[in-house]
C-alpha cells in the first residue's frame, strides 16, 4: 500500500484494533519487517490483539499455577490439583484475557484523549508530553488503587470458590469469595500496590498493542505468587 493511503487508513485502523479487530496495513507492514517465526508472531500481535491478549492470558495463568504446584510446592505430575489449575484457566481467559482489556484499552482510550498518542510516541516525547503524564497516572491510580484491589481480587476469590469450593450456588460463591477477600485484604493488596504501580507506569508509556502483552511478563510471576498464597 502507498504510504499515502497507509496514512488514511491508520487512524480508523487504531480504533478498530483497540476493540480487537484488525489492525492497519502499516502496523502489519512493520511486523512483518521481522523475518521468521517472531515477525509471523508480532503480525498476529499487532493485527488481532484482543485475540492474542486471551490466549497469552489463559496459558500463562495456567502455567504459573503449574509452576508453582510442581516448582515450589514439589508435586509430582500425578500429584497435580488440575482443579485448582482450572480456577486459574478461568480466571484467565474471561477476567484478564477479557474484561480486563475492556478496562485497560476500550473504556481507558475513552477516559482518556491523550492515551494513543502517547503511547505511540518516542520515549523522549514522552518526557515532554505533559499532558499524556498526567493521563497516564490517572490510569495508573484507577488500576492499581481502585481496579485491581476492588475488582480483581473480589473476582479472583469468587471465580476460585466456583471452581474450586464444591458448591453449585452462586451465591455462596460470591459469599464465600467475599470472606476469603476480607480475611486476607491486608496481606494481598499491600503486595498489589506495591507490585502494580510501577508495572503500570511502563505498561501505560508503552505502546497499545504491546500494553497487555507486557503486562502479561509480570502477571506471570504475579499469578505464581498469588497461586502459592492462595491456590
Amino acid at each position: 500500500a502507498s504510504a499515502a493511503a497507509r496514512r488514511a487508513a491508520a487512524p480508523a485502523g487504531r480504533a478498530f484494533a483497540s476493540k480487537g479487530g484488525p489492525a492497519t496495513a502499516e502496523a502489519v507492514e512493520a511486523a512483518q519487517a521481522t523475518p521468521g517465526v517472531m515477525g509471523a508472531i508480532v503480525a498476529f500481535q499487532k493485527t488481532y490483539p484482543f485475540a492474542n491478549n486471551i490466549i497469552i492470558a489463559t496459558c500463562k495463568t495456567s502455567a504459573a499455577d503449574l509452576l508453582t504446584q510442581v516448582a515450589v510446592e514439589k508435586k509430582s505430575f500425578d500429584e497435580i490439583d488440575w482443579q485448582r489449575n482450572l480456577s486459574f484457566v478461568v480466571f484467565g481467559a474471561a477476567y484478564l484475557g477479557g474484561f480486563q482489556w475492556l478496562i485497560q484499552v476500550n473504556i481507558f482510550s475513552k477516559l482518556f484523549p491523550n492515551m494513543l498518542r502517547f503511547t505511540e510516541a518516542s520515549w523522549a516525547a514522552k518526557l515532554k508530553d505533559t499532558r499524556g503524564q498526567i493521563d497516564m497516572a490517572k490510569q495508573v491510580f484507577l488500576d492499581a488503587i481502585i481496579h485491581l484491589p476492588l475488582i480483581y481480587l473480589p473476582t479472583f476469590y469468587c471465580v476460585k470458590e466456583m471452581v474450586q469450593g464444591g458448591k453449585s450456588d452462586p451465591v455462596a460463591w460470591v459469599q464465600d469469595g467475599c470472606s476469603k477477600y476480607v480475611a486476607n485484604w491486608w496481606t494481598d493488596v499491600p503486595q498489589l500496590v506495591y507490585v502494580w504501580v510501577p508495572t503500570d507506569i511502563v505498561c501505560f508509556s508503552a505502546p497499545l498493542w504491546l500494553r497487555m502483552p507486557v503486562r502479561h511478563v509480570v502477571s506471570f510471576v504475579w499469578t505464581a505468587y498469588l497461586s502459592f498464597l492462595r491456590g
